[in-house]
């Protein structure tokens, strides 16, 4: 089971085995049967010529207006035979019997043809033809029996089933090579993209080569496709370790100078540029989940339980703040549910913190586009001008209020990680500001 050549060949096998012999079985059937019917008919020919040649002589015998035209009549032991017996007559024998004759039941009564196949000589099966007659001038039932012996018809029938056995044989051995060579080289194809990816593994080749044929072409397209998308992931990785180092380089940059300084402030340097570096950090580690969970082909989260989730914390932040929800309880996104709770806290939590008291937040499902998930609030919003900027990672529009500034800019990266997006617009219902968040469909 672990080869799929073996499997083919080995179902191949399996049915063409039950295929021969099944139709070896039925032409055997066919065959034997036409022999021996053939056989039948001329002891048939030979029994009906024997009674037409009948008569009832002086005596009260039996006796032949004609010789038999088959001399091995004549012959002692010659395997052809035949007998006439009636109840209370002599029986009278064929020469081919000579001390020997043929048994006859009285039990039965054959007006029709009767045959039948008999082991009464030790050393010759034979096969019997009879027939029951009363013959014009004789009240006496006579029995006339002809008799041939079977090894002839075996004979027949034996090299008949050897030679199907021998063409069968031949015939279920060249199928069997027929679907060896069938899998073999149906399968080479799958050998090939086996070779092309050791090549790829080796660094001799980046793609699998796309000359192969239309059943196996599926495969090899997703497979460079899963390459490409590896590739995406590393070179992802790599920039976000790069940017991550880069932020950091700054921060450390400061504090090493300032201790090698020995400044005065070294204290308030060092908890200031840790305070940046947390938030690069988080920033860093927020987009490394989303791009770990986003390779889950399975991701599927309930947006309305998200929204009731998020709501019950920011309320429990924010008492006196009144969230209200509305839209589609049905809606579902191809987003992990951590990461859309994340998403999605931010935004309401944003909302609640700048707004006056009231954020709004609606489901909708825009056809096969996606869902939309929109955030307003009744703050005094965000001058168009700033709205791009305050996307950046740090960027704070009211310093006094708590935060490191990483909220939308987290909810900016995981939403394209996701294949999503968001802007900002101005809301026409509270008059703050309104976050659109479009995300792909479950």
């Amino acid at each position: 089971m672990t080869s799929l050549t073996r499997r083919i060949i080995g179902i191949a096998a399996i049915w063409i085995t039950v295929l021969l012999l099944g139709g070896g079985y039925a032409l055997d059937r066919v065959l034997t049967s036409s022999l021996v019917e053939n056989f039948d008919k001329q002891l048939e020919y030979v029994l009906n010529a024997m009674i037409a040649a009948s008569e009832i002589g002086p005596d009260g015998e039996v006796r032949f207006n004609r010789p038999p035209a088959d001399q091995r009549f004549l012959e002692p032991y010659s395997g052809v035979y035949f007998q006439v017996s009636g109840e209370g007559a002599d029986t009278f024998p064929s020469r081919s019997l000579w001390d020997r004759r043929l048994h006859v039941d009285p039990g039965h009564y054959d007006v029709r043809l009767h045959t039948y196949d008999s082991r009464e000589f030790e050393d010759e099966p034979l096969r019997i033809v009879e027939r029951d007659v009363i013959l014009p001038s004789s009240n006496i039932r006579w029995r006339f029996q002809v008799a041939q012996s079977r090894e002839i018809i075996d004979h027949q029938i034996k090299e008949l089933r050897t030679t199907l056995i021998r063409a069968f044989a031949a015939l279920g051995i060249g199928l069997l090579v027929l679907a060896a060579l069938q899998a073999f080289y149906g399968l080479w194809p799958l050998r090939r993209v086996r070779k092309e990816v050791v090549a790829i593994r080796s660094g001799t080749q980046r793609r699998i080569s796309e000359d192969f044929p239309r059943e196996i072409f599926p495969l090899v397209n997703e497979l460079n496709q899963l390459l490409a998308h590896g590739e995406e992931q590393a070179e992802e990785a790599r920039r976000h370790a790069g940017n991550l180092a880069h932020a950091l380089k700054t921060p450390l940059t400061v504090i090493t100078n300032a201790a090698t300084a020995q400044a005065p402030d070294l204290a308030d340097t060092v908890c200031r540029e840790a305070t940046t570096m947390r938030r690069q950090v988080d920033h860093h580690l927020a987009r490394a989940r989303a791009i770990g969970r986003r390779a889950s082909a399975h991701a599927r989260a309930q947006v309305w339980d998200s929204v009731e989730a998020v709501e019950r914390a920011v309320t429990r932040l924010y008492p006196d703040v009144t969230v209200d929800i509305a839209g589609d309880k049905q809606a579902a996104v191809a987003i992990e549910r951590q990461d859309l709770d994340e998403m999605l806290g931010n935004l309401v939590e944003n909302a609640a913190k700048y707004g006056n008291g009231r954020v709004f937040v609606t489901v909708e499902q825009v056809g096969d586009k996606g869902v939309e998930i929109l955030v307003e609030d009744d703050g005094p919003g965000i001058p168009a001008a700033e709205r791009e900027s305050i996307f950046q990672r740090g960027a704070r529009l009211d310093t006094d209020k708590p935060g490191t500034g990483l909220g939308l800019a987290i909810v900016r990266d995981v939403a394209e990680i996701y294949g999503g997006s968001i802007r900002l617009e101005e809301s026409e219902d509270l008059g703050g500001l309104l976050a659109r968040l479009c995300l792909p469909p479950a």
